[in-house]
């Protein structure tokens, strides 16, 4: 069993502490807040009060033992100080991944500065997702397997009913790559429900499920009609 230290109990790493624990994990919840450790005391494995500033607390709690330790603090107050005094404390113990959230790009570079082996940004990973959903309401999904490139699901428009892959020219149009079809109600015919490598002479037809891969600029650029 996995096993993780989740400390600063905000909105961001209670979520996080209650979808690791939901998953089977071991999970050490630690909060400066009574009450916050006390609202997540029965979700988790074991919840605790104590200032992650404190390097013999931390230990005392086995933290330097843990697969990986999210530092999730606030903005306000002392917590960035604290934040990066927990993460030095964390590479100090021998902690192999150590996860910090970052409300910028400027503090992420702090982090990893002072051993961070992550860095999320809730913020600004939330607002790059509504503008690409914004912005391409046609691309339903997507997995980010590198910085500004994913692998997106596509919903055939009318205009590529009945084109083959060659007629599109996806690649050369778009800067894009057809990885997958899902055959969509119109286009089934008996045939097969999904075609894991598309040929040229494939035809797609509207409503077929397409995984494209490229960048979120290309992806942006499909056409949605």
């Amino acid at each position: 069993m996995r096993r993780f230290a989740v400390i600063g109990l905000g909105r961001f790493g209670r979520k996080l502490a209650i979808a690791l624990s939901m998953s089977g994990a071991e999970v050490i919840a630690i909060d400066r807040d009574r009450d916050v450790v006390d609202q997540i005391r029965d979700q988790v494995t074991h919840a605790v009060r104590l200032d992650s500033r404190d390097l013999d607390a931390l230990q005392m709690q086995g933290v330097n033992r843990v697969d990986a330790a999210i530092v999730g603090m606030g903005e306000g107050g002392d917590s960035f100080e604290a934040a990066i005094m927990t993460v030095v404390h964390l590479k100090a113990m021998g902690v192999k991944q150590i996860v910090a959230r970052a409300p910028s790009l400027t503090a992420g570079e702090v982090f990893s500065a002072v051993g961070a082996t992550d860095v999320v940004y809730p913020e600004v990973e939330t607002a790059q997702r509504w503008a690409f959903k914004l912005i391409a309401p046609h691309v339903h999904e997507k997995i980010d397997f590198a910085p500004g490139y994913s692998l997106a699901r596509v919903t055939a428009p009318l205009s590529f009913d009945g084109k083959t892959v060659m007629d599109l020219q996806l690649r050369q149009k778009y800067n894009v790559n057809l990885v997958t079809i899902r055959r969509g109600e119109a286009g089934r015919k008996g045939g097969e429900d999904i075609i894991n490598v598309p040929m040229p002479n494939t035809e797609i037809h509207v409503g077929d499920v397409l995984m494209i891969a490229g960048s979120e600029k290309d992806l942006a650029r499909l056409p949605q009609e």
